[in-house]
């Protein structure tokens, strides 16, 4: 489980582009889908707040804190840009921010209400998926122009069975650059 600044380090440009559209309406702003106690999904609008050190969200009383407080697997998706069809996912585990000074600094910097009931958590990075729609990629063979470009970073320190699940639909060939993957939908 890479923390967010593990993977900007690793994939600075991809971790920029996710924060951009999560950021695109000032605070930032996306969907972030739990885990029910049944194991059904559970879908909420969130403000993440992206530092240097992490990625994180003061979450207040709801069903949304308690699933991640009993089950903290989460995805995270960007809300839709007025001007593209570019879209941010990240996934991973999120777990309470327990270090007061911590809490404190990240409230102060985030505005966080102080006599509102949240916790803040810190969300860790083992996917992190960004789609381009409106641009051409040169030289990435079968990408033609008006076609996604999706990049795709695996957190290497992830057990494999975390990163199973995820496929992208493939319709054309891909070029494989490590972890990173591009391809067209």
């Amino acid at each position: 489980m890479a923390s967010w600044s593990e993977f900007a380090a690793d994939e600075p440009r991809l971790a920029d582009g996710i924060r951009v559209l999560l950021q695109q309406y000032g605070p930032g702003f996306g969907y972030l889908a739990t885990v029910r106690a049944d194991g059904g999904p559970r879908v909420h609008p969130v403000s993440p707040v992206i530092t240097a050190e992490g990625l994180f969200c003061f979450i207040i009383d709801s069903p949304k804190r308690r699933d991640l407080e009993r089950d903290g697997r989460y995805a995270m998706h960007s809300f839709p840009a007025e001007e593209s069809d570019d879209e941010a996912y990240v996934a991973g585990h999120a777990r309470p921010v327990t270090d007061p000074i911590r809490v404190a600094q990240l409230a102060q910097s985030a505005r966080a209400e102080p006599q509102v009931d949240w916790r803040l958590f810190e969300f860790t990075i083992d996917v992190a998926m960004l789609t381009r729609r409106e641009q051409h990629i040169a030289g990435v063979p079968g990408l033609a122009p008006g076609r996604p470009a999706v990049r795709v970073w695996l957190d290497p320190n992830a057990p494999s069975a975390v990163a199973a699940p995820l496929a992208v639909p493939q319709t054309r060939p891909t070029r494989l650059s490590r972890d990173v993957q591009c391809t067209a939908a």
